[in-house]
C-alpha cells in the first residue's frame, strides 16, 4: 500500500491513515466506473484543506503527471472536482466540488440506458421466462433511479434551508 506525503520533505504524521483512506475511497468509487487513479486522486483531494497542483497530485500519488491530468479531467466531467487556473501560470490547481451529487446523477442516466435496453431487449425476446427476466430487470433499474432522484431532491432542499 502506498502512503502520500502532502507536504515534499516534511513528515506527515497521518500519512498511514490518509494513505488508507485514499485508497478506501478508491475501492469503493472504482465500482461505480472511476477509474482507479481519479478515483484516489478525489480521495487525495477530499483531505486536502487547500486546491492542488497536477505536480503535487502526481508526486504524492506516485502516479505519472500526465495519468493525473487525464484523471483530474475526467472528475472534472463528473464535477466531482474543480480546476483552479494560477494568474500568470500554466500552473493548475485542483479542489474537491461541493457537488457531491454529480456522480449519482451520471449512475441515474445509466439506469434509464439500462431500463430502455432491458425494456426494448423484452419486446424482441420470444422466451416468456426471458421476457420476464427483462422487464423485471427493467423496473428495478427504475425504482432504483427514482429513489436516487427522490433522495437528490431531499439532499437539495437540506442544502437550501
Amino acid at each position: 500500500m502506498r502512503y502520500i506525503r502532502f507536504v515534499p520533505n516534511v513528515p506527515n504524521k497521518n500519512a498511514e491513515a490518509d494513505g488508507r483512506f485514499i485508497e478506501e475511497v478508491a475501492r469503493l468509487l472504482v465500482p461505480w466506473g472511476v477509474p482507479q487513479t481519479a478515483a484516489r486522486i478525489y480521495g487525495r483531494l477530499v483531505l486536502s484543506a487547500e486546491p492542488v497542483s497536477l505536480d503535487q497530485l502526481a508526486i504524492d500519488l506516485e502516479v505519472s503527471k500526465s495519468s493525473a491530468s487525464v484523471a483530474a479531467r475526467t472528475l472534472e466531467t463528473y464535477r466531482m472536482v474543480r480546476r483552479h487556473s494560477v494568474r500568470g501560470s500554466r500552473r493548475v490547481l485542483y479542489e474537491v466540488s461541493d457537488s457531491y451529487e454529480r456522480l449519482l446523477i451520471e449512475q441515474g442516466r445509466v439506469m434509464v440506458a439500462m431500463g430502455d435496453l432491458l425494456r426494448g431487449q423484452a419486446r424482441k425476446t420470444s422466451s416468456r421466462t426471458a421476457r420476464e427476466r427483462l422487464k423485471e430487470m427493467a423496473e428495478f433499474y427504475e425504482v432504483v433511479r427514482e429513489s436516487m432522484e427522490s433522495a437528490l431532491q431531499r439532499w437539495q432542499r437540506r442544502k437550501t434551508s
